[in-house]
């Protein structure tokens, strides 16, 4: 190694670490090694023994300064792994050294290294050569990757886009949870006033929030909050409905639909279930899972009667789903509906109780193809013999994992087994997949094939989530009837700060349920300006339907609040629910994936959702949050 410019007054350089020294030793052991070298060859005459090193910016350069002359010189060489610089110019070289004033030699003060710049600019560009190289072999590497990838693996495209999503609004999420502190209610509801909630006027309260804001006797504060940026393209697959199998007359049905692609799930499950395979179907809630199953079941039922394989028949459906609630049987009643209208004829009906059942048998004695029913009165069809399975080729459980907590449902699934033929392709459709209904599935059927989409064990990426601490000051007795004043004051206060058109309020009771509405109510005594829909087990079933149908499909300026148990988180999909409300914390946790999973729906759906908690809810919901974040399942969180 020589030592470049060693006539006095020129600017001295070092140049290149050892050969010897190269990839023999670990990099922190190959810079104290280097060092050693250099100082020691920088100062053959005096041994390195009045040399003092002084670290640069530039990555690979420092100064060596004799500390009895003031003297330096700069050592460069290759970068950490080993890369090479091309020797600086003679000119760079010449530049003469110059003191600098008011500064002490011992600290290498007394030479400035002139246009150095010339000296950086040579290692920025070695390193921006390298780095090219190096993007270009990564290129190359993804392109073979991909080129040797298998057909189905094209979904792994998708979902790692939407995972990249995810987790870019997850660090966003982050920096946000960081830097917010802790404000009141009015500053939470005047911050997430959005565009849905233009139309109405905002309450002139708002204008006195402070950090934290009390209501009555209660003091609430915004204990966390979850804000994901939207995700248009994440909600849709790359593939197109005819690359994912769809037949001409289901796609002429599909443009009813207002679907430019399919979704993940649906791009997932078409092929499988077109090929007849039972599999487990589950994507979160609002992801089109009621048409992945739909869609390609239908075009084996019209590939069939083309062929002249199968007909319909009276009491004898050739496809049958089950459903947990009448209200879930009557929405996928109202797709299959819309598939017959739109051009591919074939006939449905709903078996449920709460009906008269003289007209469900006549229906029953015409041509039947998709029976859509409950399990109770399903069992009670297939044991009186108004129900035949001669020709049953499909059977569809949706929403599987609430028809596993029914205690008669397992005894309804062993008879169908025992009677269906054994060609029968089965269907287990879910939002939420806890590892206790995942074995029970498998042990059952174990080629069950598992179709999980992106979205799993995840909430809606529109969906905005606000926790709301409703425990009261420390020193205010915690009772039922506290917790229910102050979850009363928070409720209040959403209402009256931020009106929208729609919002579903759910409670644990029925009991809870009515208190809520008398609130609701006497907001608006005239009833001039809010609608309150009930809708729980206590109204009889024709009630239910009716207030439902009113919900979802009443256009109207006033503001509208339905006011439910679980029943209305099973698997129906709400359109344009601007918020829900958890007044009660959910018993199960899973269940509070399907309560927030009603708004902020399909691709371009958006919604709030205000979880009220008190004592040890705050942390079981900070909890929920977390992992719905992550996609993590559920199924180990505590039960309230």
């Amino acid at each position: 190694m020589e030592v470049a410019g060693a006539q006095a007054g020129v600017l001295p350089l070092l140049l290149r670490r050892p050969a010897s020294l190269r990839g023999s030793v670990s990099c922190a052991g190959a810079r104290r090694s280097w060092a050693a070298a250099t100082t020691a060859e920088a100062g053959r005459g005096e041994e390195g023994r009045g040399y003092e090193r002084v670290p640069m910016d530039t990555p690979g350069a420092y100064r060596l300064v004799d500390r009895t002359t003031g003297r330096s010189v700069i050592v460069w060489g290759g970068s950490d792994d080993g890369d090479e610089v091309s020797m600086p110019s003679p000119a760079v070289l010449s530049r003469t050294t110059t003191r600098v004033p008011n500064r002490p030699k011992e600290n290498g003060g007394s030479t400035s290294i002139g246009n150095f710049g010339r000296l950086k600019a040579q290692k920025v560009k070695s390193l921006a050569r390298r780095s090219a190289h190096l993007k270009r072999e990564n290129s190359s590497r993804r392109s073979i990757s991909q080129f040797s990838e298998s057909p189905l693996d094209d979904y792994d495209e998708d979902e790692t886009n939407f995972e990249r999503g995810r987790a870019r609004d997850a660090r966003r999420n982050n920096r946000d949870d960081r830097t917010r502190g802790a404000h009141s209610l009015n500053s939470v509801l005047r911050q997430y006033r959005g565009a849905d909630d233009s139309d109405f006027p905002e309450s002139e309260a708002t204008s006195d929030s402070k950090r934290w804001g009390k209501i009555g006797d209660v003091t609430y504060g915004r204990q966390d909050q979850r804000r994901k940026s939207p995700l248009d393209s994440g909600f849709f697959s790359r593939r197109s409905f005819n690359e994912i199998g769809c037949s001409d007359e289901i796609l002429s049905a599909l443009r009813s639909f207002d679907f430019p692609r399919p979704s993940h799930i649906q791009a997932m499950a078409y092929r499988p279930v077109l090929e007849g395979k039972s599999c487990i179907i589950g994507d979160q809630s609002g992801s089109g899972k009621t048409l992945a199953y739909l869609c390609p079941v239908v075009q084996n039922l019209r590939k069939e009667e083309v062929e002249g394989l199968h007909r319909s028949s009276p009491r004898n459906p050739r496809v049958i789903i089950l459903t947990p609630t009448a209200e879930l049987a009557s929405q996928v009643l109202n797709n299959c509906r819309s598939i017959s209208k739109s051009g591919v004829p074939f006939r449905s009906m709903v078996a449920t109780g709460g009906f008269r059942q003289k007209t469900q048998l006549e229906s029953l004695d015409q041509e039947l193809d998709v029976l859509i029913a409950t399990p109770g009165r399903f069992l009670y069809l297939l044991q009186e013999c108004f129900v035949q399975l001669n020709n049953l080729r499909c059977v569809v459980l949706d929403e599987v994992d609430i028809l596993y907590g029914e205690e008669s449902f397992e005894q309804v699934l062993h008879q169908l087994i025992t009677v269906a033929p054994l060609t029968t392709q089965y269907l287990f459709v879910t939002a939420t997949l806890p590892l206790d209904i995942y074995n029970k599935v498998v042990e059952t059927f174990p080629d069950c094939e598992l179709i999980m989409g992106p979205g799993v064990h995840r909430t809606s990426s529109r969906l905005e989530e606000i926790l709301v601490d409703c425990s009261g000051d420390d020193n205010e007795e915690k009772n039922p009837e506290t917790a229910f004043s102050n979850k009363k004051s928070a409720l209040v206060k959403i209402i009256e700060e931020s009106p929208v058109r729609k919002t579903i309020i759910f409670c644990n009771k029925i009991e809870t349920c009515r208190k809520v509405e008398n609130v609701v109510r006497r907001l608006d005594k005239k009833a001039s300006q809010i609608k309150v829909l009930p809708f729980h087990g206590a109204l009889d079933q024709e009630q239910r339907i009716t207030n439902i149908k009113e919900f979802l499909n009443r256009q109207t300026a006033d503001s509208m609040f339905l006011v439910c148990t679980d029943r209305a988180s099973r698997g129906i999909d709400f359109a344009n629910v601007n918020h829900v409300v958890l007044f009660d914390y959910p018993r199960d946790p899973s269940e509070y994936v399907r309560r927030v999973g009603r708004t902020a729906r399909g691709a371009s759906g958006n919604g709030k959702a205000f979880v009220f908690a008190v004592g040890k809810q705050v942390s079981l919901a900070r909890r929920v949050m977390e992992r719905n974040t992550k996609g993590h399942p559920l199924h180990d969180v505590p039960c309230v």
